[in-house]
């Protein structure tokens, strides 16, 4: 067996890569320039021997603070020229500027370019004030001019009608000069004029509605012109608005409200020649601040274009600056490189690529494996794809997610470039996993003959055929066979029938049986191929040979039965077999021998079941202790440790495994293990009935909607119930058959994975390698 084995391809697919732990020493004058070079390789995953510091706590705090200082202004620095549209046109650079000095005129660059963006922020703010004033005036006359009859004119409201931002400029404006309110009359009509943004509208009207009790004349104009925001910088569509009311206490209410919706109130006097007046004055200052404004991004473009040229040059200084002692110092001493055993286990990397990646991913989220240890993402490629479409099985719905899959596949360039939210992110990301279980969608959908539930004769004609012309006895009495049975899949006639749910219960039942049999074993002969790669002996002999030989004398021989009856076309009850091969296994089986020999084999293949519980749970613990008690007898000296590696601190180490072995621990774990394999035995094998429950419910919903949805609406001699009933038809298969149903039995084989297949062989408790690499802190950085 082991020359067998041994003779075996190699299985470079299940392990991972092999790593070495090794140890570097590098000059301090060269540390830098070795770092970059190790960065861009991305292929050493360090490990920090000063894990209890703090980063504050660092020799190069200080001089790593400085350099990230100044990459950030150079990263402002582009940030703005790419704001601002500007090209930045490459420079020579002075060969003798110094980093100091480099970090003092970035300083300058930055201190400035705030300053000039703080000013054209409060220049913008102003203008917006100043064009919204504008617009105020021009729409609001025409609200004034219409309730001229009804409104006093003695009756202003310039003292309740503020600004929201106060002055805009030094010099006051012409209404500020001239106009002096008069006393406000407290029964009389009174407004307040303002502008808020288009989207708040109706929210903002309805409180006034509200606020006031209806005690308000509400009038809207859009505003012709849009308003760039200083801050997002983009256009925001707004309305005017003038609310005429009655009362003090409603003037607070307005105001307050319009203060909470941000909304800006101005001040408009009624008389016509102060209005024109008022803009005209207005219209000058937008003219002045349009022309400051225009001379301030100018000024701005300049100051950025003098920052650009060099931009390139001074990011590579500070990597140069840093690397300059290297090549001044002009060392002697080059790095030290020597291997070393490792005290713990290594890290685990795997190669994947964009369509045995999400697979890896999938197991990766139960756990990393174990260094060198099989990887079950080899296995889940097929076998999770396939155990969804058992579930999921119909050919129709599977071409649905074929051609959603396809879709993803053919913008695969395209979608890899873009910025996705976080559901379409996953779901390209499992594009080939959603190709892959679409295809066996389609397969198993053909293997039961289900097209949206429909069955079709695809594959040639049926076996059955009615007892008479009429057929009408066909769904009581039922079909008679009369020729070859069905060439591929579930034959079309059982559609409709008497016996089909029976007969299709029976065939989904025991077909999933067969494939978690089949599955389990998978599992623990992938056990083996683990002990064997790491020379465990007990493992073999006290683990997977007992576990091989409990699982398939029960759940083995089921299959084996299963098999049979249905090449024999027997009538045995398969349950009565299985029940008293463990209450009556000397009984003879009358009706239900399904074969010649079948009573002494249940009885050896009970007896061997049995056997093999105590086989699992006494002899690995036994051993274990006695090549313990053979390695270290008549020690009587400790283990010498040095100044350099402390094997007391390293928890994961194996000399400290051997120093501390407790027998009652370890039996106690085996004993925990082999009672879980036992009982997890039988509940996995009836967890796989999933199978056939998600299966059964899939095709049944696709029989409901089908028939009381679409065949119901069909019956109808009318256009728009026809209509109405495609359109429920379609809604129900895509969001509940396509996106729940699918969901579902995604979740389902993804159990059936962690669970009842990796915990056969699967540890889990390894750690993902993460090399050092340049590129993955730029992108975890953007």
């Amino acid at each position: 067996m082991n020359r067998f084995i041994e003779n075996l391809p190699p299985m470079d697919l299940m392990r991972s890569e092999k790593m070495t732990f090794v140890q570097l020493i590098i000059p301090a004058e060269s540390s830098h320039r070795a770092i970059t070079y190790l960065g861009e390789l991305g292929l050493i995953q360090f490990r920090d021997l000063n894990a209890e510091k703090s980063p504050f706590q660092r020799t190069f705090v200080n001089q790593v603070k400085r350099c990230a200082e100044m990459s950030r202004k150079l990263r402002f620095f582009k940030d703005q020229i790419n704001k601002a549209g500007l090209m930045s046109s490459p420079s020579v650079l002075q060969s003798d500027i110094h980093l100091e000095d480099l970090e003092i005129q970035l300083a300058e660059h930055e201190y400035e370019l705030i300053e000039m963006n703080s000013n054209s922020e409060k220049l913008r703010k102003s203008y917006n004030e100043l064009l919204e004033f504008k617009i105020v005036l021009e729409k609001a006359c025409s609200f004034l001019v219409s309730s001229r009859g009804a409104v006093v004119p003695e009756e202003r409201e310039l003292e309740e009608n503020v600004f929201s931002h106060g002055n805009y400029v030094e010099t006051p404006f012409l209404f500020e000069q001239e106009i002096t309110p008069a006393p406000s009359n407290q029964s009389g009509l009174r407004f307040i004029s303002g502008i808020i943004c288009k989207s708040k509208v109706l929210r903002f009207e309805r409180m006034l509605f509200r606020a006031t009790r209806g005690n308000m004349l509400f009038n809207q104009a859009p505003a012709d012109e849009h308003i760039i925001d200083p801050i997002s910088t983009e256009m925001v569509e707004k309305t005017v608005f003038v609310v005429f009311f009655s009362g003090e206490q409603a003037r607070i209410k307005i105001l307050k409200i319009c203060d909470a919706f941000g909304a800006n109130c101005y001040p408009v006097p009624e008389d016509i020649s102060k209005q024109r007046q008022i803009t005209s004055e207005v219209s000058a200052r937008l003219a002045d601040l349009e022309a400051t404004l225009e001379a301030g991004i100018r000024h701005r473009n300049k100051a950025l274009a003098s920052v650009g040229g060099p931009l390139t040059i001074w990011m590579d200084m500070i990597q140069e600056a840093l690397q300059r002692a290297t090549f001044d110092s002009n060392s002697e001493v080059g790095i030290i490189f020597h291997s070393m055993d490792a005290l713990e286990s290594p890290p685990t990397y795997f190669r994947t690529n964009s369509f045995t990646g999400p697979y890896q991913e999938i197991v990766d989220a139960y756990g990393v494996a174990r260094y060198q240890e099989a990887n079950p993402a080899v296995y889940t490629t097929i076998i999770f794809p396939f155990l969804f479409a058992v579930m999921f099985g119909d050919w129709g719905h599977g071409i649905c997610l074929l051609l959603g899959a396809l879709v993803l596949i053919a913008r695969e360039n395209k979608l890899s470039t873009q910025r996705l939210g976080s559901f379409m992110e996953m779901l390209f990301g499992g594009r080939y996993v959603l190709l892959l279980m679409s295809l066996f969608s389609i397969y198993c959908g053909l293997i039961y003959n289900e097209f949206f539930s429909v069955p079709y004769h695809i594959f040639g004609a049926s076996a059955y055929k009615c007892r008479d012309n009429t057929c009408r006895d066909a769904h009581t009495t039922g079909l008679v066979k009369y020729r070859e049975p069905y060439p591929f899949g579930v034959d079309p006639s059982w559609r409709g029938s008497r016996s089909e749910l029976p007969f299709l219960n029976s065939l989904k039942m025991k077909m999933s049986i067969l494939f978690g049999v089949v599955h389990m074993n998978l599992g623990i002969i992938l056990s083996y191929f683990n002990a064997h790669f790491f020379g465990s002996l007990l493992d073999i002999r006290y683990q997977f040979v007992p576990q091989m030989i409990f699982l398939n004398c029960l759940f083995g021989y089921l299959s084996l039965l299963i098999i049979v009856k249905w090449c024999t076309g027997s009538q045995a009850d398969l349950y009565h077999v299985m029940i008293y091969m463990f209450l009556s296994p000397f009984e003879n089986l009358g009706d239900n021998q399904l074969f010649w020999g079948q009573r002494p084999l249940q009885v050896l293949l009970l007896l061997l079941s049995v056997i093999a519980v105590p086989w699992m749970l006494f002899p690995k613990p036994f051993m274990l202790k006695k090549l313990h008690n053979e390695r270290f007898q008549g020690r009587t000296y400790g283990v010498l440790h040095t100044s350099e590696v402390d094997l007391e601190l390293e928890p994961g180490s194996a000399r400290q495994h051997d120093d501390d072995f407790n027998f009652t621990e370890v039996f106690v774990h085996q004993m925990i293990h082999s009672i879980e394999f036992v009982l997890g035995s039988v509940s996995n094998t009836a967890s796989y009935l999933r199978l056939w429950a998600l299966s059964l419910a899939h095709s049944e919903l696709s029989t409901v909607f089908y028939e009381k949805v679409l065949l119901l609406a069909w019956g109808y001699d009318n256009l728009v119930v026809r209509l109405v009933g495609l359109a429920v038809f379609s809604f129900a298969t895509a969001f509940i058959l396509l996106m729940m149903e699918s969901l579902s039995a995604f979740l389902h084989a993804l159990r059936l994975h962690w669970v009842e297949f990796q915990n056969k062989f699967y540890h889990g408790d390894g750690c993902k390698f993460r090399p050092f690499s340049f590129a993955s802190l730029t992108e975890d950085e953007n």
